[in-house]
């Protein structure tokens, strides 16, 4: 190889080629200075997340410990009530329906053209009301032709009773045969059986004429009418002319368990009334209250259940056949029985167990036997006496001898524990710590 090719093609370039007047570029510096770098932005950005993250720290570690306290490391708020003695009502609710004690299809015994409907659709009538009118007419020919017929064979009769009178005379002398005595009786006889047999079609026509003014068979309230003035009717029409219901007094009909039927039956045979009180679908509203008229005479087997019949006045007409209603009926009251809150009442491993408070503000852990229920308030057969003071509310965060705040009902509540960082509900407004 000639010296040209040395010089063109040296083996180690001294640096970066420059020329004359051009800043050198930051890029072309050496390796080890870039990578000095690098190291000094990444220590940089470490040094800005840890202070991001202590300064996180700091303004939420006051919050956490005031929004979580310990559980047991202050006193509980509770509400406490007194165990009072008092009456509790025995009751029994079911499911009931409303049950009309007379229901009437109204038909027309008779056949015939309608010549006046005299009620209007929902009315409320009385026993004996009319109703519907037939046309009576050709009752009436049949009356008067009945009568005819009654007339004609009276005078037969009365003219073979003077001759029966007659024919005695003379058959006591023997002067006619016994045979014609016998047939003038026999022709008396006939005549009677034709005036009865009249007398039959003239009540029959009458009780025609009685049934062509259709009246209301009870007290109730009409519904729509299946008829119109001017149609032809027969006897017993299947579809009726319109269906008469009794709404005063009105019945319901509820079941209860066999199980609850031998208190009923203790108190029924005891010459005792049983009040029944009627509530709305929802339970919300009372309807009416009554008085429990009778129940089945046997239990159904498929349901373990019985039938009751209540009785309502209904006066007011609040309740309305087969409508559903909520029924509850008293048995029995208990006298001066230990009753406290429901809401008092727990369950768990004990079994029913009630928190009482005792003089020292301390809980202890009570185990009860209920009795009946009232509303609101729950009978105790034991295990509480009268005047101690049971937890209603805030049972959640109690144990077994923890002392606690009692707030009786109707003071004002206990105050919150106190804010330690009096600044940390305006940082929360601004930034949302």
């Amino acid at each position: 190889m000639d010296d040209r090719t040395k010089t063109e093609r040296p083996e180690a370039w001294p640096g970066p080629i420059t020329r004359p007047g051009q800043a050198p570029h930051p890029l072309d510096a050496p390796p080890q200075r870039r990578r000095g770098k690098g190291w000094l932005v990444v220590l940089l950005g470490l040094i800005a997340i840890a202070g991001v993250g202590w300064l996180i720290y700091q303004r939420t570690q006051p919050t956490t410990a005031t929004q979580r306290p310990s559980r047991f490391g202050q006193t509980p708020p509770v509400a406490a009530a007194l165990v009072q003695s008092g009456d509790i009502n025995v009751t029994i609710n079911a499911l009931g329906t409303v049950t009309s004690l007379a229901t009437v299809t109204v038909r027309s015994q008779i056949s015939g053209q309608i010549m006046r409907v005299a009620f209007t659709e929902g009315q409320m009538v009385n026993k004996g009301d009319l109703l519907v009118e037939i046309d009576s007419r050709p009752y009436q020919l049949a009356l008067s032709q009945a009568e005819g017929a009654l007339k004609q064979h009276q005078a037969l009769l009365q003219a073979a009773q003077l001759d029966l009178e007659r024919y005695q005379s003379l058959a006591k002398t023997n002067a006619i045969p016994r045979q014609q005595l016998d047939q003038q009786v026999a022709t008396v006889q006939q005549n009677q059986g034709l005036v009865i047999a009249d007398q039959a079609q003239i009540d029959t026509a009458k009780l025609n004429i009685a049934y062509c003014h259709i009246v209301a068979p009870i007290t109730g309230r009409v519904g729509l009418r299946q008829i119109d003035q001017g149609n032809y009717v027969t006897a017993n029409d299947a579809t009726g002319l319109v269906v008469l219901t009794q709404l005063a007094p009105i019945s319901v009909l509820f079941t209860t368990a066999e199980d609850n039927l031998p208190p009923i039956l203790k108190r029924v045979q005891g010459g005792a009334v049983l009040p029944v009180t009627a509530f709305n679908r929802n339970g919300t509203q009372k309807l009416a209250t009554g008085k429990l008229l009778t129940f089945d005479n046997q239990i159904d087997t498929t349901t373990g259940t019985v039938k009751l019949r209540a009785q309502f006045d209904n006066t007011d007409s609040a309740l309305f056949p087969n409508q559903f209603v909520n029924v509850q009926l008293l048995v029995d009251t208990l006298r001066d029985a230990a009753v406290v809150p429901t809401s008092a009442i727990q369950r768990g491993a004990p079994g029913t167990f009630v928190y009482v408070v005792g003089d020292d503000r301390k809980v202890s852990v009570r185990k009860v036997e209920l009795g009946p229920v009232d509303g609101e308030r729950i009978a105790i057969k034991s295990g509480l006496n009268t005047g101690e003071r049971v937890v209603t509310d805030g049972a959640d965060k109690l144990r077994d001898g923890i002392e606690v705040n009692v707030h009786e009902p109707g003071a004002a509540a206990p105050a919150p524990p106190p804010n330690p960082n009096p600044g940390q509900r305006q940082r929360r407004q601004r930034g949302g710590g």
